[in-house]
């Protein structure tokens, strides 16, 4: 019979959790690791079975390594995609008991207190995440005790349950200096530590050894807090009777973002990628994607960049069910509102919405400067919508508005020539500044300047023209690559 005042805990241990993060995706039937960089040296962060098999172990050498393993395949590790996809094994683990927290960076900590009837008993529910688990391709170790310290213990040194006293002081969740000092004594189990005064060992080791003895042993409770649930940014509106008419469906629409946007400000978070889903009476349903130049939350903003999607859908016999989700979100925080109003990027940011909605976001692009004194290198150029201008130019000298190859003109003599001829053009020079030398970025291949170094002019003519002229030395030439407006 199930007694509802004992306390059940399961302890889920992912010892490889990087490496089987890697290898489910891509299987490799090989010795793999996993590598990190720690005081200039890759050393391995995780590794397969096949490499533990060989004698290779975490923190090793990753050269030590190939020289015991030539044919060793490696990566570089992501701690970052490892910490996601832990949040995916927690939401997966909800399955067995609501109360479900993080126990370091790969394992789980389950509260299963008057769960486990629901599998039948505590062995059968454990089988089944084993079983899970290795359809899943995913290394598991489970530890289940009536302490979260104690399931922790069996997970990582001992069975699925047993008795502590017989498992290593390691076993207690200690750091290495306090695990060393104690075997160094002869305390090497949990056992032997159980049965020492105790007021020799705070005096010597501190509160933090016995808290952890307490924990593991049931008279210090510890508490397990699950990992909150991310807020869900979607809204959803039935309707009684069918709706098919544009205005029904835009006022729909601004119902959905209203309440969308208000979710959005709780969190202080804006929506970069809206999506609009139509079910129609037939079961049928339409979609429309709506993409933002920047993060917003204004239901008034975004609610006219709907319309040209809207118009084009096949309502068929008419519309039941509407969703509106924000598919990638970006944080939006509150700012401070002061007497002075600064100038805002919103009018722009509309503007290149709307602009999306007809070609498409990634058509509309911005310079950027970059880091060269090359002119054709000294920008870059990027989607309007996925990157931010707040660089500023930076430019000792001044540049041509227009920059476009070099063409070659007809002149000698390494002073700017009087008269030339450009474009059909017969021109002559009113004022000549410069020059600037410009040597090539020896670093990088570049077929345009393998004639060396470059002398510009900033070229006034009489005809009115401004050009940017260079001479290169090396190769004696002028050539014309630029016009100032």
């Amino acid at each position: 019979m199930f007694d509802g005042h004992k306390k059940r805990v399961v302890c889920m241990w992912f010892p490889r959790l990087a490496s089987d993060r890697v290898l489910r995706a891509r299987p490799i039937d090989a010795p793999f690791v996993l590598t990190f960089n720690q005081k200039s040296t890759d050393r391995i962060y995780c590794l397969n079975r096949q490499a533990e098999a060989l004698g290779l172990h975490r923190g090793m050498s990753f050269a030590d390594a190939r020289a015991f393993c030539p044919t060793l395949v490696s990566q570089p590790a992501r701690p970052d995609l490892d910490a996601r996809f832990l949040s995916t094994l927690r939401r997966w683990a909800t399955r067995y008991c609501p109360w479900v927290g993080r126990e370091g960076v790969d394992g789980l900590v389950l509260d299963v207190t008057g769960s486990t009837h629901l599998w039948g008993d505590e062995a059968a529910m454990l089988d089944d995440m084993r079983l899970r688990a290795q359809r899943a391709a995913i290394t598991l170790r489970l530890g289940l005790g009536d302490t979260r310290g104690a399931a922790w213990a069996l997970a990582h040194y001992g069975g699925t349950t047993g008795a502590l006293a017989p498992l290593p002081v390691a076993a207690l969740r200690l750091d290495t200096a306090t695990i060393t000092a104690l075997q160094r004594l002869g305390l090497r189990s949990i056992g032997d530590l159980a049965t020492r005064p105790r007021a020799p060992l705070a005096r010597r080791f501190g509160p933090d050894l016995l808290t952890r003895l307490d924990q593991a042993l049931g008279h210090l409770q510890e508490t397990i807090n699950p990992d909150p649930d991310p807020p869900h940014y979607g809204v959803r509106l039935t309707f009684p009777d069918p709706i098919g008419l544009l205005p029904d469906v835009m006022a729909a629409t601004a119902r959905l973002l209203a309440t969308l946007c208000d979710k959005l400000k709780a969190q202080e978070a804006g929506a970069r990628k809206l999506m609009l889903t139509l079910r129609r009476v037939d079961q049928g349903s339409q979609q429309v994607e709506l993409r933002l130049a920047s993060a917003m939350r204004d239901p008034a903003r975004i609610l006219p960049l709907f319309e040209r999607g809207l118009g084009s859908v096949d309502v068929g016999f008419g519309i039941d069910v509407m969703r509106l989700q924000a598919v990638v979100v970006e944080p939006l925080p509150v700012q401070q509102i002061g007497t002075v109003s600064p100038r805002q990027p919103d009018q722009l940011n509309d503007l290149i919405s709307r602009l999306g909605t007809r070609i498409g976001l990634e058509n509309i692009q911005r310079f950027l400067p970059a880091d060269s004194h090359i002119p054709e290198r000294s920008f870059s150029i990027a989607p309007a919508a996925f990157s931010d201008p707040d660089s500023n130019w930076i430019s000792h000298r001044p540049r041509p508005l227009r920059l476009f190859a070099p063409e070659p003109i007809g002149a000698k003599g390494a002073q700017p020539p009087a008269r030339f001829r450009w474009r059909r053009m017969a021109l002559t020079t009113g004022r000549a500044i410069g020059p600037e030398r410009i040597a090539p970025e020896w670093w990088l291949e570049d077929d345009n300047w393998r004639s060396g170094l470059r002398d510009y002019w900033k070229i006034d003519t009489r005809e009115g023209r401004r050009l940017w002229l260079f001479h290169t030395p090396q190769n004696p030439g002028w050539f014309v690559q630029g016009e100032f407006i």
